[in-house]
């Protein structure tokens, strides 16, 4: 199965996406920012849980619930040339439930690309 986005690994990227545009919802923080014309192509999408979130299994139960939303999510509402960064809080993002955690994300994007 191929992902509809490309994953961040490099910590420039998360860096400039933290520079830019931000949202907060329930269960997530979703950074975003438009990329430069030519510096990547498609949708790009990093995934962070601080040790405020848990422990190992912890960090890990988040990031897998962010993945997994984003793969459901990103494709209808990503837009081409963006990165985003989902970041787990604590208590909420590996707590929540599923459906409210895709209902998150996709407020936060509709905030995030609403014209200002």
């Amino acid at each position: 199965m191929t992902l509809p986005y490309s994953v961040l690994s490099n910590r420039s990227d998360f860096l400039r996406a933290a520079r830019a545009r931000r949202q907060g919802a329930t269960g997530m923080m979703v950074q975003a920012r438009k990329r430069a014309e030519g510096e990547a192509e498609g949708i790009r999408v990093g995934f962070t849980c601080s040790k405020k979130v848990g422990n190992a299994v912890a960090r890990n139960r988040a990031k897998r619930r962010l993945r997994e939303v984003a793969r459901l999510v990103l494709p209808e509402l990503g837009l081409p040339g963006w990165d985003y960064v989902l970041i787990g809080r604590a208590g909420e993002t590996a707590g929540r439930p599923f459906t409210d955690l895709q209902n998150d994300l996709r407020h936060a994007l509709g905030k995030l690309h609403a014209p200002k």
